[in-house]
């Protein structure tokens, strides 16, 4: 588990090598963390270990809470994306954002400088279990569609 852990930070690591995003990665120590939640920073990635009994979901709530700017937060878990938008953040699937960092990786590890010029297509959105419109046109995309194809393409 720590070695896949390990492998994810460094990917990160090179991601934000790529593109100077703030990271911030939440580890849950629910049942085997310390007593108080551990922040650490590697790389220029800031790394967070939920303190024994605190669910990692938990704190990502406080944090996004507290700090009312708009976050890109990556999850799919359903409680913390109807969390952060009823804060103004956007939220991401997992796997998106995944692919998008794996993307960048590979293609600085090929020395390619040209851009990504859309991380995501509307097809990706009308897969989301999330992302569905009832109302209006239906070649419009949602206001939260909308959103989070912004937050892609900053990504």
């Amino acid at each position: 588990m720590e070695k896949a852990r390990d492998r994810f930070v460094d990917l990160l690591i090179d991601y934000k090598k790529i593109k100077a995003h703030d990271i911030t990665v939440i580890y849950d120590g629910y049942k085997s963390g310390a007593g108080v939640e551990h922040v650490a920073v590697r790389g220029g990635v800031k790394i967070i270990y939920s303190r024994l009994g605190e669910r990692a979901d938990d704190v990502i709530k406080r944090i996004i809470s507290k700090d009312r700017r708009e976050w890109i937060v990556v999850s799919n878990d359903r409680d913390i994306v109807n969390h952060a938008w009823s804060v103004n953040s956007i939220p991401i699937p997992s796997d998106s954002f995944f692919e998008i960092v794996s993307r960048h990786a590979r293609r600085s590890a090929e020395q390619a400088n040209e851009e990504i010029a859309d991380e995501l297509s509307c097809k990706d959105l009308e897969d989301d279990e999330y992302l569905h419109t009832f109302k209006g046109n239906p070649y419009k995309l949602s206001k939260k569609e909308k959103a989070i194809k912004r937050a892609l393409s900053k990504l």
